[in-house]
């Protein structure tokens, strides 16, 4: 269960484990500073576990490895793992230098954090319709830190820079860290959903593509007139032959071919229940060569 009070809608937990089987552990915030240590067995594992809450795994240093719904998987330096509540997992504790934060998000605040809308809205979506709600589909996400264009891992840096400013605050747990707190969760996700790319099982990749070619589709039919494919790049993040192959794997048309279809049946459409005069209609769906207009539209028509 979440292991404090409704008013603390987040904490830290933080691991230290070193080569010689030791681990140093700590929490915050707490009502008095502390720090839990013990010695293990290399490769002993904890209970096999779920939360009633959300976790978020960030490896700052070194190697983790969990098992999540029956499945290894090996997080390294940088990396993320979001695990949704109920789903089943445990950690292996290993003789190497490793540190791990944990943070236990309260379910109400990773709510709002979704409906603040400031992470992209194909991960918006996959957490609320795959992740959070489906129980039938594995329920985590492993991200991985994007490069920048000038090879440098500004992805890490700006995310290390949120964590270290969160962590001050939950270590610190004066008035108003609660908002401070939520605050800096909307940077931390948003840097995620711009800078991170993340991992998906088979069912997870169905799930997704449908979403996001949902979302293509959406955008598209709202801006047909003047959509260019570099809107679409900017807004998803995803290289242009991606839009060419998700929406010909689902409409049998490519980009292009499929702006056309779109403007043509609202050209259709006005030409049927209009007023307007051909002219008008051409560039109100985004044409501005008659010659071309009434080419395109003859050959659909």
């Amino acid at each position: 269960p979440y292991p404090f009070p409704e008013h603390v809608r987040i904490f830290a937990l933080c691991w230290n484990i070193d080569q010689h089987a030791s681990v140093h552990t700590t929490m915050c915030p707490s009502p008095e500073p502390f720090r839990y240590h013990r010695y293990f067995l290399t490769g002993t594992m904890t209970q096999l576990h779920t939360h009633d809450y959300i976790e978020l795994l960030y490896v700052v240093d070194g190697q983790f490895r969990q098992r999540i719904l029956g499945k290894d998987i090996t997080f390294q330096k940088g990396d993320f793992c979001l695990i949704d509540k109920n789903c089943l997992h445990q950690d292996y504790l290993q003789d190497q230098s490793t540190t791990i934060l944990f943070l236990g998000i309260a379910n109400d605040m990773f709510d709002e954090i979704m409906d603040e809308t400031v992470t992209t809205q194909k991960i918006i979506s996959f957490l609320q319709s795959a992740l959070l709600k489906q129980k039938d589909i594995q329920q985590y996400l492993h991200f991985h830190p994007g490069i920048s264009m000038d090879g440098a891992d500004s992805a890490t840096r700006d995310m290390e820079s949120c964590l270290e400013l969160l962590l001050s605050e939950l270590y610190n747990n004066q008035i108003g860290s609660t908002y401070i707190c939520k605050g800096l969760l909307l940077r931390i996700f948003r840097i995620l959903s711009s800078d991170y790319e993340f991992s998906l099982s088979k069912e997870q990749r169905k799930t997704m593509n449908w979403i996001i070619f949902e979302e293509i589709q959406d955008y598209i039919r709202s801006n047909y007139a003047s959509v260019k494919i570099q809107d679409l790049v900017e807004l998803f993040h995803f290289q242009e032959d991606y839009f060419n192959r998700i929406i010909k794997s689902k409409t049998g048309y490519t980009y292009s071919s499929y702006v056309q279809k779109i403007r043509l049946e609202h050209a259709e459409s006005m030409l049927e229940h209009t007023e307007k005069t051909v002219d008008e209609i051409m560039h109100a769906v985004g044409y501005n060569n008659k010659g071309y207009f009434y080419k395109i539209f003859q050959q659909k028509y």
